[in-house]
């Protein structure tokens, strides 16, 4: 039997019990490289927290090697920082986390270049372009990818155009910037002369397709059971994870660097009314393989379970017989109407529609495959299988070009001192109606909502800890987190009141918002049994609890209304050296709750609206004004 010790495993379902249901064969896919030693080499350099970073720096090296470039993509902590100096030509791909942070991948790399020993020739010899992924709603917006440009250039570096800027807020995400970004790079890449030669031009009608990444071989599952059956159920479901996200060596490291555990539900609770039109939930778990270890202000990041169901009809659709052999085509899409529309969606006139086609329909894996065969310029952009029934491809493009499932991830509404290993979520069961009338559910939080707790489910699950520490006891506090943005502030709450009972704590000043009193008030009884007698939400402790109901009167009420009308309290914690801490939805929340902040430093402290804004920004780099935010 052929070694495989390094090999990636593909169950459907992931389970084991679909390994019996499907006893046809298990799919083993292996790395290979390919053979471009001779081509002018380009470095792209990733720094990813959550992974879009990641994705989109393979999409440069895909395109990069279609265009005859030999392109090396790595992680920035899996590269000698002491090497750039004699690279040719690199491109940085940086994602901003937090206020302004840069990502864990890039700590070390990022020390190395403030070094003062590095003078202003260091990477003279070094042409370099930086893209950053950020999200406009946060102040620093793509603050990383700003003082990395800076500092390449101070550095001597010669930069190949101007930097790019991905914004979570545009309605196609970072891509809306990095498609014309890349159209740009590509044209100026041209112009450096150890690439002018190289470097090709993709042709529309290119009648050729590169080799793929992956080699799919196929083992009768007769042969592999003893390998399955030596293994305890967890550690066989660790390996196939482990196994298969090894696929993406930046997803690998990052959750290999982190507590890592196998929870169980034990309670599923719905906290908004039936018939309301929204459901969130509280999940409770319970570790099932090693003790739960987190602290309050952390997150939890889980890798959701995909539909079995979903999984047989993709492997249906896409014909995966074991016995097959497969070779590839010039083109996969052989009905010539149907290669004609894929050629325009590939194309710059045809990219509005391709996103009203497939951005906001959200098309699922299972719908989707990559135009990488159309020699597009164009990023990986996705086209519907069922559409397209003429549409047949081998495997070894399919593995190479659909994306690992990543993890979600959640802030945890619990503190480990009130719930001795345990964590619990708050979390929106998301779905909505696409333009063309289509039902769509989020992965994660569907998946998690439809979990009995009575049964033993394994969840995979990563501890994040990207935020500043938990705040002391001594130190007061103003929580804003209208919707799920409470999740946080149930942890702050909880630990507050176990403090209190040791030591003495300091105000706390809550101001939560919901759209309905009896729909969606989340946790009600919770945060009323705080604000009563020495409550850490009291008056008698110098707290307050205030609620917006932004649509059970006339006219909308949000939070910052009811921070207006506690002006006088917010200035006087303000005064007194209070954290403030903002969490919730990303769009139009945190810049109005900053504005009336703004608004009451101004008022109250008798100061003008500019030396407000320079006192809020003071408190930010004090580590004393946190933002947590989600689209």
């Amino acid at each position: 039997m052929a070694d495989i010790s390094n090999s990636i495993y593909f169950c459907s379902p992931s389970t084991i019990a679909a390994i019996e249901q499907h006893p046809v064969a298990t799919v083993i896919c292996c790395v290979s490289h390919l053979g471009m030693e001779d081509k002018p080499r380009l470095l792209v350099l990733y720094a990813s927290q959550t992974g879009n970073a990641m994705d989109a720096a393979e999409h440069v090296g895909r395109e990069a090697e279609r265009r005859a470039c030999r392109a090396v993509v790595l992680s920035m902590d899996d590269y000698d920082a002491s090497f750039l100096p004699h690279e040719g030509t690199v491109i940085f791909i940086v994602s901003t986390t937090g206020q302004g942070d840069t990502p864990d991948s890039m700590k070390g790399f990022w020390r190395f270049l403030l070094q003062r020993n590095l003078n202003c020739q260091w990477l003279e010899e070094v042409h370099y372009a930086v893209f950053g992924l950020g999200d406009s709603s946060y102040q620093k917006y793509n603050f990383v990818a700003k003082k990395l440009d800076k500092r390449l250039a101070d550095l001597g570096a010669r930069p190949i155009i101007e930097r790019g800027l991905g914004d979570d807020q545009h309605p196609s995400g970072y891509e809306g910037a990095l498609d014309p970004w890349l159209s740009s790079l590509w044209n100026m890449i041209k112009q450096i002369p150890i690439f002018s030669i190289n470097l090709q031009v993709l042709d529309p009608d290119l009648k050729t397709v590169d080799s793929p990444k992956y080699q799919i071989i196929y083992h009768n599952i007769d042969t592999m059971q003893p390998l399955f059956s030596t293994s305890s159920d967890l550690k066989l479901i660790e390996m196939q994870i482990m196994k298969a996200r090894s696929m993406s060596p930046g997803i690998l490291h990052r959750n290999d660097n982190r507590p890592r555990c196998f929870l169980q539900m034990t309670k599923n609770q719905l906290l908004t009314k039936v018939g309301s039109g929204r459901d969130v939930r509280h999940f409770e778990f319970e570790a099932l393989s090693s003790v739960i270890d987190y602290q309050v202000g952390d997150v939890l990041e889980v890798l959701p379970s995909q539909n079995p169901a979903a999984v047989d009809a993709f492997i249906k659709r896409c014909n995966l017989n074991p016995e097959s052999y497969i070779t590839v085509m010039s083109f996969f899409a052989t009905a010539e109407h149907e290669r004609e529309r894929l050629q325009y969606f590939s194309s710059p006139e045809g990219r509005d529609d391709l996103y009203r086609y497939n951005q906001k329909e959200r098309r699922t894996v299972l719908e989707c495959i990559s135009f990488v065969f159309l020699g597009t310029d164009m990023p990986p952009a996705l086209q519907v299988l069922e559409d397209f029934p003429s549409v047949q491809f081998p495997f070894e493009w399919l593995v190479q070009l659909v994306p690992p499932l990543k993890t979600r991830a959640f802030s945890i509404s619990s503190s480990p001192s009130a719930h001795l290993n345990q964590v619990h979520l708050t979390v929106s069961v998301v779905s909505w109606m696409t333009p063309f009338k289509r039902k769509r559910y989020g992965l994660c939080s569907t998946w998690l909502a439809g979990l009995d707790p009575h049964k033993r489910v394994p969840i995979p699950a990563w501890f994040r800890r990207d935020s500043p520490p938990p705040p002391p006891p001594s130190l007061p506090l103003i929580l804003i987190g209208p919707g799920t943005g409470c999740a946080p502030f149930r942890a702050f709450v909880e630990e507050r009141a176990v403090q209190s009972v040791s030591w003495p704590i300091a105000p706390v000043l809550f101001f939560f918002g919901c759209r309905n009193e009896d729909s969606d008030f989340l946790y009600r009884d919770f945060w009323l049994s705080h604000t009563d007698g020495k409550g850490v939400l009291s008056e008698e402790k110098g707290g307050g609890f205030f609620v917006a109901f932004s649509r059970d009167q006339p006219h909308k009420v949000y939070v910052q209304h009811k921070m207006q009308e506690q002006s006088e309290r917010v200035w006087n914690l303000l005064s007194a050296g209070a954290a403030v801490y903002i969490a919730g939805s990303s769009t139009k929340m945190p810049a109005d709750v900053h504005s009336c902040l703004e608004e009451i430093v101004s008022r109250e402290g008798g100061v003008p609206r500019e030396s407000a804004a320079r006192w809020l920004r003071m408190l930010e780099r004090d580590g004393r004004y946190i933002i947590e935010t989600w689209s």
